[in-house]
């Protein structure tokens, strides 16, 4: 037997133990649910006197059990739709950060960078190294030196700079 299926009816068999269970305790007048369950699985009582179909999610109207306090059928609360887009970028990026390629490359120390968007950079920075023209790369940036010119595009001075493989 496949232990799914083994399972499955085990879990039938405990639906209709308590169902008979329920019957039984209610047809003696006593408890609805025997203490001590059977080590078998079958019910106590070795001959119901009839079965009980038991109550699924298309009856109508369902009964709260004894004590307990019927649910509300009041719908849960829920958001509404958005009013606009965000006013702030969702996800936030340091400003000195800048990914792009390297367009005017060597040795340096003077570099031009282009990001995604389209912005140049003329960037300076003596001895971070040699980067060929369109190599992808990561640069922390920091205040450009008044005294250098690296040509085109927004200057800025190299901190950090990375190739990105």
């Amino acid at each position: 037997m496949h232990p799914r299926t083994r399972t499955t009816l085990t879990g039938a068999g405990l639906a209709a133990l308590l169902a008979l269970a329920g019957c039984a305790g209610a047809r003696d007048g006593g408890d609805a649910v025997s203490a001590e369950p059977t080590p078998s699985g079958t019910p106590s009582d070795p001959a119901p006197s009839a079965a009980v179909a038991p109550t699924g999610p298309t009856d109508p109207t369902p009964s709260s059990p004894a004590g307990r306090p019927a649910r509300s059928r009041t719908p849960l609360p829920t958001l509404g739709p958005p009013t606009g887009p965000p006013r702030n970028p969702t996800d936030a990026r340091k400003a000195n950060v800048l990914a792009g390629r390297i367009t005017r490359g060597g040795d340096g120390p003077c570099y031009g960078l282009v990001t995604d968007d389209g912005r140049q950079y003329a960037l300076h920075g003596p001895g971070k190294g040699a980067f060929a023209d369109g190599t992808t790369v990561r640069v922390t940036i920091g205040p450009a030196d008044p005294k250098v010119d690296c040509g085109a595009g927004t200057p800025a001075t190299i901190v950090t700079i990375d190739a990105v493989r």
